[in-house]
């Protein structure tokens, strides 16, 4: 929770890189969610341990008061995280968020409209919700978009604009973004092939721990 208050600004200055730093490295055995189930949809992590059951409990407690509580909850109901999984309603909280305004449920629903979690799978609905995120400035938001135009998902297929969406995530510090640019500079998709270029992003990237840059940095002989 503490890694959400600085992400957002809540009785502290808003730094989202801090937030996130905390959020990531706050993953543990006992709490397994971290950026990766928190912000991007990556992988439903279940768990009925003491430190999820509680976690979930205090997001119910106060989901009637606050929207965060209320994300948090239906991101706990999604993985099945400290409570039963049910993703049906899960998918509902964060549709109602959505429509609310909410970049980052906005995103989760996006997800769940891409995986097919609580909702028919639907690209074109996906690409609209993560679209909505984007253009409120989240970076996960744009790297969805980005997905959805790099493979064609819900929208034509533009490998150059997507690369460009990549760039706005990368940009912000998003260290997913910042891998999935190095990859287009280092294979010539989408942009001029460029290892220079694709040597930076990587490095921001794995500087910030992202294991598929630093294994793409030892490919290319330059990590550590």
């Amino acid at each position: 929770m503490l890694g959400w208050m600085h992400y957002l600004g809540r009785g502290t200055m808003r730094d989202e890189q801090k937030g996130v730093k905390i959020i990531r490295e706050n993953k543990s055995d006992e709490f397994l969610l971290g950026e990766g189930e928190c912000l991007v949809a990556w992988s439903l992590t279940s768990s009925d341990s003491p430190a999820a059951q509680m976690f979930f409990d205090l997001c119910r407690l106060g989901s009637d008061r606050d929207w965060l509580c209320k994300h948090l909850a239906a991101m706990c109901l999604i993985h099945g995280f400290g409570t039963i999984q049910d993703q049906t309603k899960a998918a509902g909280i964060f549709e109602s968020l959505a429509r609310e305004g909410h970049s980052h449920s906005q995103n989760w629903l996006g997800w769940c409209c891409w995986r097919g979690w609580g909702v028919p799978e639907n690209y074109p609905s996906a690409f609209e919700w993560f679209t909505k995120s984007a253009n409120q400035g989240n970076s996960y938001g744009y790297l969805g978009v980005g997905w959805c135009c790099y493979y064609g998902t819900g929208v034509a297929e533009d490998k150059p604009q997507a690369v460009e969406w990549y760039r706005k995530s990368a940009e912000r510090g998003n260290r997913y973004g910042q891998c999935w640019l190095g990859d287009r500079y280092q294979y010539g998709q989408g942009v001029a092939k460029d290892i220079v270029t694709a040597i930076l992003w990587y490095r921001k990237s794995a500087d910030q721990g992202d294991e598929l840059a630093i294994n793409e940095l030892k490919k290319l002989g330059r990590w550590p």
